[in-house]
Order: C-alpha cells, then sequence, then structure tokens
C-alpha cells in the first residue's frame, strides 16, 4: 500500500505573534491526525523573518517533548535578509531537512528573489551540512535549474520536489498545470526512478486538487495555515489539526495511508532519531 508523506506548515506569514508553546501543541496533534513533517519558518516574536534561531530552538525543543515528527526550516521566504542569514537553519543538528528555493517568482504583489549565485550558495550550505532539501518550485523552468544544479553539485538519493500553486504571479492551481509540471520532471531526469514530488497549494479552497495530485502520483501533500486555514468553501479553521485530519482522510479514501516520521525518514535517507541521542516514542 502506498504510503504518503503528510507536511503541515503551521504558521500563516500574517501572524503576528509566535508562541513556541502554541504552536508545538499544534503540531504535536497533526502528528496525531498523520503528519509526518513539520515545515517552519525562522522567525521572531512578532513573526518577522530573522536569522537569530533562538525563538525557532525553543519551540522545535518543544515540539522533540512531544514527538518524532521529522523537522524541517525553511532558507525562503519574501525578506529583506542575505542569503547568508536565510541559510542559518542549515547548521543546526536539530534541523533535518531544508526547503531549497531555486529561482525568482512573482508571488502576489511581492518579488520572492532567489538569484543563482544565492541558490548555489543555499545549495552548498544544505548539502555540507548533510541537510534533506525539499526543492521548492514554482515554475517550470526552476525544474530545468535543479538538473544543472545536480549535474554541478549532485544531489543525494532521492530528490525531493515540492510543486508549488495557486499564488498570483505563478503556476495555477489547475490539472493542465499539474501535468506539465509533472511532464518537466519526466523531461529534466529521464530514466530516474529516484525523483519524488509533492503537491502545496497557496490560497486553496477546496480540496479537488489535493485528490488530483494524489491520483496523479504525489508522495507527498503539504497542508497548514502557511498556506490556507480553509477546510471547505469559506468556511476557516482555528488549527492545524483538523486541516490535516481532513488531508489523512483523503488519503486513506484513495487506499493509501499516511506515512509515520520513521516511514518518512526512511524515504528520505534521514537517520532515525534514536540513533542521535534523541528521545524515542
Amino acid at each position: 500500500m502506498k504510503k504518503i508523506m503528510l507536511s503541515v506548515a503551521p504558521v500563516a506569514a500574517t501572524d503576528i505573534l509566535i508562541n513556541p508553546r502554541a504552536i508545538a501543541r499544534d503540531v504535536y496533534e497533526c502528528y496525531q491526525n498523520g503528519a509526518a513533517m513539520v515545515h517552519l519558518h525562522c522567525r521572531d516574536l512578532n513573526g518577522r523573518l530573522t536569522p537569530d534561531l533562538s525563538l525557532l530552538e525553543e519551540t522545535v525543543d518543544y515540539i522533540r517533548e512531544l514527538c518524532d515528527i521529522v523537522v524541517e526550516i525553511s532558507t525562503g521566504g519574501v525578506s529583506e535578509l542575505t542569503i547568508e542569514e536565510r541559510c542559518q537553519p542549515c547548521y543546526p543538528a536539530w534541523v533535518e531537512a531544508n526547503s531549497l528555493n531555486v529561482g525568482s517568482v512573482n508571488l502576489g504583489t511581492a518579488v520572492y528573489q532567489n538569484p543563482i549565485k544565492d541558490v548555489e550558495y543555499c545549495v552548498q550550505r544544505i548539502l555540507e551540512n548533510k541537510k534533506v532539501p525539499e526543492i521548492e518550485v514554482f515554475e517550470l523552468g526552476m525544474i530545468h535549474t535543479v538538473r544543472e544544479l545536480d549535474d554541478k553539485f549532485h544531489f543525494a538519493s532521492p530528490i525531493l520536489f515540492a510543486l508549488v500553486f495557486g499564488h498570483g504571479g505563478e503556476m495555477p492551481a489547475t490539472v493542465p498545470a499539474l501535468r506539465h509540471m509533472i511532464d518537466a520532471l519526466g523531461e529534466s531526469f529521464p530514466g530516474r526512478d529516484d525523483i519524488i514530488w509533492g503537491y502545496t497549494q497557496a490560497h486553496r479552497e477546496d480540496w479537488e486538487m489535493v485528490k488530483t495530485a494524489l491520483d496523479m502520483g504525489a508522495s507527498t501533500v503539504r497542508i497548514g495555515f502557511e498556506d490556507s486555514d480553509l477546510i471547505a468553501p469559506g468556511v476557516h479553521v482555528d488549527n492545524n489539526a483538523v486541516l490535516i485530519a481532513e488531508a489523512a482522510d483523503i488519503v486513506k479514501s484513495k487506499g493509501m495511508l499516511p506515512m509515520t516520521p520513521g516511514e518518512a525518514r526512511a524515504m528520505l535517507g534521514i537517520p532515525p532519531l534514536s540513533g542521535r541521542g534523541w528521545k524515542t516514542w
């Protein structure tokens, strides 16, 4: 039976109060409902992106007291941070994976700037610190860029892609757009059986494209307030666990099961927590 890695991105970019204990409780409930990975950004108390890892480390410590969910920290986000500042989450031992952004794109009214020299710097920091990159792709050309980066830096197998849809200015959340992305993966990595792709949808209002992505071969799905707090058209929820529970039910309705964190680590080549001195659950 196929297993799907559900990832929760629990903190909205508009949040102006970061509460580590509240985030940890929310993440734990998501874990109980089927989430295997948590995706976080490094933010200060007022929600601003920062290179200061102290509040993020506190949050992860609280999460680790509760569960063994895989911890992924972003190296991105629209901000004025330098690439060196953005890459601070590549260094700590408590970070297992990093999101990797491989090109620039309009996101709504903002411009998400990722010039290639910054991208290459980020790739080097992720790989030399033995983190798993989750490569976020917003446009078709970025997939070709990843092929060039792989030729130069040699990503470890498997190569994990997050195909992102729904932001203003990038690929729309439609079936043809998803098909184009999947075709581009096949064209750029012909004959490779170590390419894993997942689905992320900004401003999601329903679950139809999530279902379609699973039908078309997605191995991961990201859900959470960073992308949308809607469980149905016009119906907002006040915690991420409800969204993860709905996603898990959809996965099960497709004859699949949500991965455990241990299964996600095995798929991505991340060492077990028990071998790194962490408490086991």
